[in-house]
């Protein structure tokens, strides 16, 4: 569904940049969503060339309105409806395998550090 302007809670997450259209809300009242440098409510109206800053799932982005949508559609058709001048996301750290440890003479474990030390080593 094409429209001339949406809110902007409802934009994001027909877009898809949010996973719920109660988080995209959600940010909008915490102040980590502006539109053309003004912080946005839920129900600010959103138009084609506006510029939307935000902060979402930990990450910047900077999108550019293309076309307005009401409704959730595929992610083929949201990436058409925004042109994205976000920076690049960080490098994912290489995840360190856990290894449990114990204080020397510390005793035997406990049940709640077995689970734990069995919960590491996947069993």
């Amino acid at each position: 569904m094409v429209t001339e302007s949406a809110r902007v809670d409802q934009w994001l997450w027909s877009v898809r940049l949010t996973k719920t259209r109660a988080d995209a809300a959600a940010a909008c009242r915490g102040g980590r969503v502006e539109i053309n440098g003004k912080m946005a409510k839920p129900a600010t109206k959103v138009q084609p060339e506006d510029r939307i800053d935000a902060r979402l799932a930990g990450r910047e982005r900077s999108v550019v309105v293309t076309r307005v949508i009401a409704k959730r559609v595929g992610a083929a058709i949201a990436a058409e409806c925004f042109d994205d001048h976000s920076p690049p996301p960080p490098e994912r750290l290489p995840e360190v395998a856990v290894f449990a440890e114990r204080d020397r003479g510390a005793g035997r474990p406990t049940k709640r550090d077995r689970r734990k030390i069995d919960e590491l080593r996947g069993r």
